[in-house]
């Protein structure tokens, strides 16, 4: 129940950013597919990171280029 929750903060914010996470959007890259930059990634991170209270590594954070592997990575 609790990771539920948890994925309908993240929809939300994601939402708020204007990405959907249906079809091929969830492993679109975001700055070569879905053309944000960089200071737009780390904003949807630390909101992201902020709405779960939970926060992510600066190796990881580097290495993240899609939103699946950011949800994959707050949710595990």
């Amino acid at each position: 129940m609790k990771n539920i929750t948890a994925l309908r903060k993240t929809i939300g914010v994601f939402q708020s950013y204007g990405i959907p996470l249906t079809g091929k959007k969830k492993a679109a890259n975001f700055y070569y597919d879905l053309r944000m930059d960089k200071i737009f990634v780390d904003g949807l991170i630390f909101e992201l990171e902020y709405e779960l209270k939970k926060e992510l590594e600066e190796e990881k954070v580097a290495h993240i280029q899609t939103p699946s592997e950011l949800i994959t990575n707050l949710l595990s």
